[in-house]
This record gives structure tokens, C-alpha cells and sequence, in this order.
């Protein structure tokens, strides 16, 4: 794995605002502590989410965006971006890879942290259409196109953005993690940064424990003992 010290920036590709925060704001939170710059780039608005249904998808998406930075604030992050896909409408294709790697070329960082592209048969809910498409388009984005000069070209002609060969990828919500990382003194913030999602969580009696009793089971998973949290994922070296 890539030490610890030799990651200076991370970016987080995700299909939904949240989707950051179920997934990896506890690692983020440390990542921060240590003096690492963390970008968050959401392919969606998450327009078609959320409970609050006298709002239209425009008035849902300007909702989503406002408590996903704050959510990020609640861990440290300042840089949220948005690409404005459709929400439940991804897919893997050109457009989306070029775009993933424009910001790789623009934020360049050592780490990208990212959904899993293949379907979790052990839990659905990571398995979301728009988590898997994004999953596989940053990966592509990753290898090869944001370290290969002549992918996307007009990145570099029009841009200047020059081709960066990201070290490291962890994938987030698959079948098979083999990299736990102890959040439990991150875990208050990250439940600050779920709680964000107002309209996502509100409703859900109980959310704190249950979150909790989530990153507790993937804590004994990876043998950390009782009274810790742990966040999960699989990592792709890229060499």
C-alpha cells in the first residue's frame, strides 16, 4: 500500500451527495487531521433523493448540494464539486470519464477514493446503478486516461491540464475489502457529516446507533475489538 506519508491530496469520486459521508468521511476527517488536501467531486446533485417531496427536482437539487457542504465542513473538506449529472441516470461513458479526469489532471492527487464498480450480492445497497457507473468511470479515468497524454487531448491543447498518474484507488461498498481503517476517533464527525443530509436521514428512527452498529461490525470484521469503528475498502494499486 502507499505509506501514509507519501499522500499528500485525496480525491473522493461519488455519484450522490452522502454517498462521501456512508462511505469514507471518517477516513477524510483523518486524512485532514494530518494535513491532507481532500477534494470531494459528486457526479450528481441527488436531485431525484430525499423525502421532502414538495420541492421539484431543481429546488431538491440545491437542497442536496447545501447539506453536502456542509456535511464536508463537519470533516474539514473546503473543495466540493459538482459535475450536475442526472441523478439515477449514469452511466460509464466518454463524457463522464473525460470529465472525472479533468479534475484528476486539475487536483492531482496520490489517492483516489472511489464506489466499487461491481455488484455487492452481500448488501444491495451499495449497488446502486449510478454508484457502480461512477465506480467504473473513475477507475477508467484513473487508468488510463488522466496519466496518458494523448487521451482526451483537448484536456492538455485547450486546458493545459497535463496527463497525473494517480498511485492509489480504494473502492468503497464491494464484497471483498481488505483495508479497514479505525474511525472511532473520527466517528462523531462522521456522523456530524450524515446527519448533514437532513433530508436524507431525518425520517430514519434510530440513525445514530445504526449507524454506528454498521462501522462497529466492519471494526470486528477487521479485529479491532469492541468500543471501536471502522471504514472498509478494497485497494487497487495502479502501478
Amino acid at each position: 500500500m502507499l505509506p501514509e506519508t507519501e499522500i499528500n491530496r485525496v480525491l473522493v469520486v461519488t455519484a450522490h451527495p452522502d454517498d462521501a459521508d456512508f462511505g469514507a468521511a471518517g477516513s477524510v476527517a483523518l486524512f485532514v487531521d494530518k494535513g491532507v488536501e481532500v477534494t470531494y467531486l459528486l457526479v450528481t446533485d441527488g436531485d431525484a433523493g430525499g423525502n421532502e417531496r414538495t420541492l421539484d427536482n431543481s429546488g431538491m437539487a440545491d437542497l442536496r448540494r447545501a447539506e453536502q457542504r456542509a456535511a464536508a465542513k463537519a470533516v474539514g473538506v473546503t473543495d466540493v464539486r459538482f459535475l450536475g449529472y442526472a441523478d439515477g441516470q449514469v452511466v460509464p461513458s466518454l463524457e463522464l470519464r473525460r470529465a472525472i479526469a479533468r479534475v484528476i489532471r486539475q487536483v492531482r492527487p496520490d489517492l483516489v477514493i472511489t464506489h466499487h464498480p461491481d455488484r455487492n450480492y452481500r448488501f444491495v445497497a451499495p449497488s446502486h446503478p449510478d454508484h457502480r457507473a461512477v465506480g467504473g468511470a473513475a477507475l477508467d479515468a484513473v487508468y488510463p486516461d488522466a496519466r496518458n497524454p494523448y487521451a482526451f487531448p483537448e484536456l492538455l491543447r485547450e486546458e493545459g491540464l497535463e496527463a497525473w498518474t494517480v498511485r492509489e484507488v480504494w473502492l468503497n461498498g464491494g464484497m471483498n475489502p481488505n483495508h479497514w481503517v479505525d474511525v472511532t476517533e473520527a466517528m462523531d464527525r462522521k456522523l456530524a457529516a450524515l446527519q448533514s443530509h437532513v433530508s436524507q436521514v431525518s425520517h430514519v428512527e434510530g440513525f445514530a446507533d445504526f449507524v454506528k452498529s454498521r462501522f462497529a461490525a466492519w471494526a470486528e470484521e477487521a479485529g479491532l475489538g469492541e468500543g471501536r469503528y471502522a471504514e472498509a475498502f478494497q485497494v487497487v494499486p495502479t502501478d
